[in-house]
């Protein structure tokens, strides 16, 4: 008996998507670690957003902790990629622990801008989201008091500062575009001498992947988000598309995730990947599809991303 013809399934594939070049950098500095040092070596929070990444760089020996208080004094210890507040190398050093840290440069380059304006006596908004790790780091580089959080349009219509011709914002790097555009188009409405970041704070990574998005929801009858749902730019991916006009969006963590239901009477389906999200995880939602359909794949590509960061001295050549 002759098996059913597959229904035909066009695949939009946007491009950029998965892992961007901070991630890249500090799943390589545990890799190199554990290459240097041997196992175990203590990583302090997840390295990245990604269970997939976590569970294959705990089989070649990192422990993931959430504090440092569970890491002994004799092996080396990992920050994640999304940064920490002063008080934990601080800690580290104290314990003489040897620590690397893999907070993303462009993080990184947030705490030197909230730095900057705090040491020119002006009180800092930070955009972003309550409890998220990276603002977390980021409010713990300066002294109790001196950023506040906002996380939406309505809470930077309510904000009053201590003195509005002293006043600076930086923002979390893997927020919507558009939301933060509109967060601080009213902050600086009320307070035009706000002082900016020299350069915009959300990352290229995170631009970039919202961008491909946009170019192909319209078209998309259906979108599916590669990422894990604790991974602030994978769950910005789901809201950009529902808002660029995709009818539905979903975010699976891997290709066994997806709901085939989700696809019944769908002729175009988009799919991207967060920025902390392997392409092999791309290639199981592919697999999947091409078991069921007859999958035809358009890659739309809106930019090309050739940035690379350094690792740490001492791992270079591990």
């Amino acid at each position: 008996m002759t098996a059913a013809p597959r229904r035909p399934l066009t695949v939009l594939l946007a491009t950029p998507r998965g892992f961007c070049a901070g991630v890249d950098r500090a799943i390589q500095i545990v890799e190199r670690a554990i290459e240097k040092f041997g196992a175990p070596v203590y990583v302090r929070h997840e390295i990245v957003h990604n269970r997939h990444v976590v569970e294959r760089l705990k089989g070649l020996g990192a422990v993931f902790v959430e504090t440092l208080s569970e890491c002994p004094e004799d092996r080396p210890v990992v920050f994640s990629a999304h940064g920490v507040p002063k008080s934990v190398p601080a800690e580290a050093e104290a314990r003489n622990i040897f620590y690397l840290d893999a907070t993303c440069p462009l993080v990184s380059k947030v705490h030197v801008e909230a730095q900057r304006h705090y040491d020119a006596g002006r009180e800092i908004v930070l955009i972003g989201h309550a409890g998220h790790p990276e603002v977390v780091g980021t409010m713990g580089q300066l002294p109790p008091g001196a950023v506040s959080l906002v996380e939406t349009l309505a809470g930077a219509q309510a904000f009053t500062p201590r003195d509005p011709a002293r006043l600076a914002y930086v923002t979390q790097t893997t927020l919507s575009v558009d939301d933060t555009g509109e967060i601080v188009a009213a902050l600086k409405a009320r307070f035009p001498q706000v002082a900016a970041p020299h350069k915009e704070d959300i990352c290229y990574a995170t631009t970039n992947r919202q961008a491909a998005v946009k170019a192909i929801a319209n078209r998309a009858e259906l979108m599916v988000v590669v990422g894990a749902p604790n991974s602030s730019n994978s769950l910005r991916l789901v809201e950009v598309a529902e808002r660029a006009g995709c009818p539905r969006a979903v975010m699976v963590q891997r290709g066994r995730d997806l709901d085939l239901a989700l696809a019944e009477g769908v002729t175009t389906i988009g799919i991207t990947a967060g920025a902390s999200a392997p392409e092999v995880l791309v290639e199981e939602v592919l697999t999947r599809l091409r078991e069921h359909f007859e999958v035809t794949i358009e890659e739309v590509v809106v930019a090309e991303e050739r940035i690379i960061f350094k690792l740490p001295a001492g791992l270079q050549h591990a």
